[in-house]
């Protein structure tokens, strides 16, 4: 593997897929994951402005079988077809589940897989660092390591530091709770030039000014204009109008989202009520996240009129 390369590659928006399922059974609907991919890529989610995530956290992952995991890459992988790179979701509480899905990711065309601690068990760093050298000795693809407050563990600087020595460990996205030291842009700082460090914290303009490559964007999976909009104010260094986007589109969705949070957990079921909201096809979550749609649906239509989303379906009459 090109390490520069891999990095250079993953950069831009990081798009987390939602896995789309069927009403009558919750089977997993490959024909409308298709057609959503395309409805990114055309949007202009394309190499150098963004990645697909397929099987994240938005991704349903945890409700799916490994070889739904696989179907649901194999899918964005071919749709993509070569023209946006694709990331494989891999997180797992198994290290031999973790290197069948790092083969699997090479086996398909996946680029990267997301790599994330175990969850569940209070695993040490230790764990932790076999668990990735074991993906890494497993597959010729490059892996982005997710920190993430939903694991076992809090990557620490010093882990980071460690994993330098792994070459295809490229990516680092962070999300993790502050702890008033300003952790995250110490780790942009010392590591960005090894890494591709994506920024799930929602500091668009200070993780780009330290040299962070990449964002998440839940808004791209109904709006990804928007997202090409943001990135190119980033590398244009227009920070201040890129603040203020990120104000008035970001900030309102992830408000309704805290809402949300209160009736069901998991993770995608704003991203495919505002999917719907703009008249993309969309599905519930698996359980045992609630399809809390209803109770929010005039609230998200609301919000995205506010936010200048187009094409927002009307209320009804």
């Amino acid at each position: 593997m090109n390490r520069d390369l891999a990095c250079s590659r993953l950069r831009g928006c990081y798009v987390t897929i939602p896995t789309l399922f069927r009403d009558d059974d919750l089977s997993v609907d490959l024909d409308a994951i298709r057609r959503h991919v395309r409805f990114i890529v055309d949007g202009g989610i394309v190499t150098g402005t963004g990645v697909l995530l397929a099987g994240g956290a938005a991704g349903d992952f945890s409700t799916l079988t490994f070889d739904e995991r696989v179907q649901v890459a194999e899918t964005v992988v071919a749709e993509a077809n070569g023209r946006v790179p694709v990331v494989m979701g891999a997180q797992t509480t198994s290290t031999l589940e973790l290197v069948r899905l790092a083969r699997a990711a090479q086996r398909i065309g996946a680029e990267f897989i997301q790599v994330s601690p175990p969850f569940y068990f209070a695993h040490t760093e230790e764990d932790f660092y076999e668990y990735v050298v074991a993906a890494a000795e497993a597959a010729d693809v490059g892996l982005v390591i997710y920190n993430t407050f939903w694991t076992s563990i809090d990557v620490s600087s010093e882990m980071v530091e460690r994993l330098t020595g792994i070459p295809n460990v490229i990516g680092l996205k962070w999300s993790m709770p502050d702890k008033g030291n300003m952790e995250f842009e110490q780790v942009i700082t010392r590591f960005a030039s090894r890494f591709s460090i994506i920024d799930n914290q929602m500091r668009f303009v200070t993780s780009h000014m330290l040299g962070g490559r990449g964002i998440e964007v839940h808004v791209c999976n109904y709006w990804p204009q928007w997202g090409v909009r943001m990135w190119r104010l980033l590398e244009n260094q227009q920070y201040i109008e890129a603040q203020r986007e990120l104000v008035n589109v970001a900030m309102p969705f992830m408000a309704l989202w805290q809402e949300m949070e209160r009736y069901t957990s998991g993770d995608g079921y704003l991203d495919k009520l505002c999917m719907e909201l703009v008249g993309l096809g969309s599905s519930r979550c698996r359980p045992p996240t609630r399809d809390i749609r209803h109770l929010f649906r005039e609230q998200a239509r609301q919000m995205l009129v506010q936010a200048g989303v187009p094409d927002v379906v009307p209320a009804p009459s």
